[in-house]
């Protein structure tokens, strides 16, 4: 990752958590001093590195990992606010990103049974759940939006 990149991926992050939103190329060129075509250049190489996830044939920020610019079945309160996980795995990594406390609820996707999964300084409380991953990890890529 080149310094641009590393500078973009680091703003990306911080008003994302700052502002529960991804900010767009225009206000990452802004920020930092770049020409929105470079901004641009730097979310798409951030793309083909899995840093982040852009929007079908755009430079609009879908997921950065574990967080998701759009709302999901997986809400995740922590200590500093408010997300979205892209899954369980996603939201419970938020939780442990942003602080060492929160809460994920979501539903069970098999009888709909609601399911609340609360972590308090690091440690996740029992639930009476299973996780179930259907595609291996190494395989998450090759269709994260589906995963």
């Amino acid at each position: 990752m080149n310094e641009t990149d590393n500078a973009v991926r680091v703003h990306l992050y911080e008003r994302f958590v700052a502002e529960g939103r991804p900010p767009g190329v225009a206000e990452t060129a802004a920020a930092l001093a770049l020409d929105e075509a470079e901004a641009a250049q730097a979310y798409r190489r951030l793309e083909q590195a899995h840093v982040i996830v852009l929007a079908p044939g755009t430079t609009n920020v879908w997921m950065a990992n574990p967080l998701s610019a759009v709302p999901t079945a997986f809400p995740v309160e922590t200590e500093r606010g408010s997300f979205f996980g892209n899954c369980i795995w996603d939201a419970l990594g938020t939780v442990a990103m942003l602080g060492r406390s929160g809460r994920v609820e979501t539903r069970c996707p098999d009888c709909q049974e609601p399911l609340v999964f609360t972590v308090r300084d690091g440690e996740l409380e029992p639930v009476d759940a299973v996780v179930h991953y259907a595609v291996p990890a190494a395989r998450w890529w090759e269709n994260i939006a589906f995963n």
